[in-house]
């Protein structure tokens, strides 16, 4: 990069310090709520017991066996849902694009599907019973995502508007065979069923919270090296080609971190709407559409949307707990039709 090239890009990068300040200050206001509010509740005590080297029990175990990797899991689901948000709205150019259109969602919830009916019979060790679910609907995800890279390439080359009409044709495959899987399940089948497409974090611990961290950091990694490139996509895929970007190339990788952004967020979470949708469209309507600025603020909000909704779910109706994908809906929905109305101009 050239000293001019350098001193251009200064202001860009210390645009979004001050919100993400703001976002990450937010973000652990809600993070001491969550661990702290519950059935069972969290004094400071709790907090010391780790160093005291004794067996950690009642509030104490709770706090870091359950708490504290859930809401951990929680930040991090978030801000793979909200970046793979932010790079599918900048992939098609369109601020009201998500994950979905692309079919990896449905992907997922296809394999989860089969997964629950026809693969509920088999005899596999308990240990590897809970990993069969996750492991398959991750699978799901990114067969899609190959079929629809390699269905896109031969049905319409080049083509990312081409991409997106591939992606709500696997999403239509892909939900029909949901259906199927719903008509022939059993009652406890189609329990265990629903329960997966309303989303749920109860399974995220210090594990998952681990491969879910390589994974955002990597996707964090490429973005940055791709924010120069996804800007000048947003002139158009000719005045892209025309400065230098191929395209194409920046097509795969974008459509492969999505997959694997959504994929494995929702491998444990289930599905969880609108904050891939709700999150990258707040930030670009706050501070622009720069990649560079876009892609990290929508993580971090994302997280906080995350964990905010994950918290109400858990303790508006202790001892029960609700499935998290009503709340993020309930959140996000209203926030959303706001949006459009302030915009409705700028849309016309």
């Amino acid at each position: 990069m050239t000293a001019a090239a350098h001193a251009a890009a200064l202001p860009a990068r210390r645009a979004w310090l001050a919100p993400a300040a703001l976002l990450a200050m937010l973000l652990a206001i809600a993070a001491v709520a969550a661990v702290t509010f519950g059935a069972v509740p969290v004094v400071l005590d709790d907090w010391l017991a780790l160093t005291s080297g004794g067996e950690l029990t009642g509030g104490s175990y709770v706090l870091w066996h359950i708490r504290l990797p859930r809401a951990l899991f929680a930040i991090l689901v978030g801000v793979a849902l909200a970046m793979s948000g932010a790079l599918t709205q900048g992939l098609f150019r369109n601020p009201l694009a998500d994950p979905t259109l692309l079919g990896v969602s449905s992907g997922a919830t296809c394999a989860a599907a089969l997964t629950i009916v026809v693969l509920a019979n088999l005899a596999l060790p308990p240990s590897l019973r809970l990993w069969l679910l996750p492991l398959m609907a991750m699978l799901g995800a990114f067969t899609v995502c190959m079929a629809l890279d390699r269905g896109a390439r031969w049905l319409t080359p080049g083509s990312i508007t081409g991409l997106l009409l591939a992606g709500m044709a696997f999403n239509a495959i892909a939900m029909a065979i949901v259906g199927l899987c719903t008509y022939l399940a059993n009652d406890e089948q189609l329990r265990s069923l629903s329960f997966w497409t309303l989303g749920s974090l109860a399974g995220g611990g210090w594990m998952q919270c681990g491969i879910l961290a390589v994974v955002v950091a990597l996707a964090l990694w490429r973005v940055n090296r791709l924010a120069r490139t996804l800007n000048a996509l947003a002139l158009g895929e000719a005045a892209a080609a025309h400065v230098g970007v191929n395209v194409a190339s920046l097509r795969t990788q974008l459509v492969l971190m999505v997959a694997l952004l959504t994929g494995v967020a929702v491998a444990w979470s289930g599905l969880i709407s609108f904050i891939g949708l709700v999150a990258p469209h707040i930030v670009r309507s706050w501070q622009g559409a720069d990649q560079r600025v876009l892609v990290p603020l929508s993580g971090l909000l994302g997280a906080l949307l995350m964990l905010v909704a994950d918290t109400i779910a858990r303790t508006a109706m202790i001892p029960a707990e609700a499935p998290v994908g009503i709340f993020t809906a309930l959140l996000g929905a209203p926030v959303f039709l706001a949006m459009l109305r302030s915009a409705r101009g700028r849309l016309a």
